[in-house]
């Protein structure tokens, strides 16, 4: 019993150090920094809402950086990071398709439907493929890693359209932009997805 005592706790150091990783650290921030951020949309507070946006966005390349520069890379950190990516843009997306929060600039619904949806949809595929193939890694694309370059910059612009009381032409084009690019790569993760399915179970 006290061996496993024992084990129990190590193992519970073993996490809690992991959590204090520096890279961990800021993705938590960025978890943590949305509901600050849902909070100031709520209460129609659009220049601190694109502050905080701002500050959790630029935890995500801080933590990317620390854990390469410092090699401070982690199992822990390998979820904690595209979860806080993916509570934050999530969020993001819904309050900003609300017209009585998002003024004078509200994402369209068919915008907020796709990207969220195809977050959905390659998450469920990804679990399909780990009971039936048992595959863990899942590296992103080049259309993945555009589309959510371009789902961040929208958000960012219709935050700060919305704070400064503008309402660009140019916006129309970036959710056309943004939506193509979202579509693509759902389609090239289908792809990659029923490849992977067609695949054996990698050896142990």
């Amino acid at each position: 019993m006290g061996e496993i005592n024992g084990a129990g706790t190590t193992a519970g150091r073993a996490r809690r150090s992991e959590i204090l990783i520096l890279p961990n650290l800021l993705s938590l921030a960025r978890i943590l920094l949305t509901p600050v951020f849902v909070l100031m949309m709520v209460r129609h507070r659009p220049w601190p809402a694109f502050v905080v946006f701002l500050v959790a966005g630029a935890t995500d390349a801080l933590d990317g950086f620390t854990a390469r520069t410092f090699k401070l890379k982690s199992n822990l950190g390998l979820w904690l990071d595209p979860i806080g990516d993916k509570v934050l843009l999530t969020a993001a997306f819904v309050v900003l398709t609300l017209p009585a929060l998002a003024k004078p600039n509200a994402l369209p619904l068919w915008l907020t439907a796709l990207c969220i949806g195809r977050d959905v949809a390659i998450a469920l595929g990804a679990l399909i493929i780990v009971r039936r193939r048992g595959k863990r890694s899942f590296p992103p694309t080049l259309a993945g890693k555009a589309s959510t370059i371009c789902q961040v910059v929208v958000l960012y612009y219709v935050l700060y359209a919305n704070a400064a009381g503008l309402s660009p032409v140019a916006l129309c084009w970036c959710y056309i932009v943004t939506a193509l690019l979202t579509a693509a790569s759902w389609v090239q993760y289908g792809f990659i997805g029923v490849r992977m399915l067609r695949e054996g179970r990698p050896a142990a």
